[in-house]
Formats: structure tokens, sequence, C-alpha cells
């Protein structure tokens, strides 16, 4: 049986739980909380303009409250920032923009395993959902370190060739 939008409805979904106490996470600095309309989220989205809708609503969420998310968000900025200024050739310039997407994604995974883990064991501590974020995390820490490895090898000679130039004239 195909399960879609029609063939199963919100009352009928016992595995859901509707919480009107539900808290979000809010902002460090903010005095709103953070409350994503996701009352659909559970269902097949019918059109790729909601599915693009719901990937937005991802990447808002996560900008919003993701602290390292936002810190990879201005160091990528940065980076292809300079690598435009120090004129970098087309295809160093695209490794360092697919290496920051990778942490990005990464990132996003990450609050994704994190968010269900934390759905799963509640308010109660099991090693497995230990393992389960800490690896997650690691994955994020690989990308990052292999992201700033690449960005150094590509940006820093080109910048220290420019920063040298500019204080020996």
């Amino acid at each position: 049986m195909k399960l879609n939008e029609s063939s199963i409805s919100y009352n009928e979904a016992t595995f859901i739980h509707k919480s009107k106490n539900s808290s979000a996470p809010k902002i460090k600095g903010s005095k709103s909380t953070v409350k994503p309309n996701r009352e659909l989220s559970w269902q097949v989205a019918n059109s790729l303009l909601i599915s693009f809708k719901y990937a937005w609503a991802g990447l808002s969420y996560a900008f919003q409250t993701q602290r390292n998310f936002r810190i990879h968000t201005f160091i990528g900025i940065v980076a292809v920032s300079l690598s435009i200024l120090l004129e970098l050739k087309p295809i160093e310039t695209a490794v360092i923009v697919l290496t920051i997407g990778l942490v990005m994604a990464m990132e996003l995974l990450n609050t994704a395993i994190e968010s269900v883990v934390d759905l799963t064991v509640k308010k109660s501590y099991h090693e497995l959902a230990k393992i389960a974020k800490d690896c997650a995390a690691g994955a994020v820490l690989i990308s990052a370190i292999v992201a700033l490895l690449i960005a150094s090898y590509l940006i820093l000679p080109p910048l220290l060739s420019l920063v040298i130039g500019t204080f020996s004239s």
C-alpha cells in the first residue's frame, strides 16, 4: 500500500504527537522563539514548490537556531569573496564553493540527526543517542577541516603575494 496525502489523515496517524505546549528553540539574545509551521511536514509534498518551501524552512531554521551554521555561512562568504577578489581560476573557486556546500550540508544533516535523536530519547540519556550525535558532529568537523585545508591551499598563496607586494612597494 502506497501512502500519500489522501490515504491518511492527521487524526489517524497515532505515531504523531501533537503537543500544545511544545517548546521551540530560542535564539540567543532574542525575545521571540522560532516556531516553524510544520503542521503537515509528515506528509509528502504534493508539488515541487512545496518541496522547495520545506527545504527553505529547513535552511531558515538552521540559520536562525544553529550558531555553527551561521559561522560556516559567514566563513563561506569570506572564502568566496576572497577567491573572487584574488581572481582565482574558476575551477579553484568552484572547489572552494563545493567544499563550503559540503560543510553546510553536513551541518544540516547534523541538525537533523540531533533533532531526531532528541525526539526519540526525549530528556533521558542513552549511550547510542550520544554516539549518533557525536558521530554526526564529527562528520561536520572533518568536512570543516578539509574545507579549511582546501581553502587555505588555494587562497593563502595569492593572498600572501598580494600582502607582500603591497608592503614591499
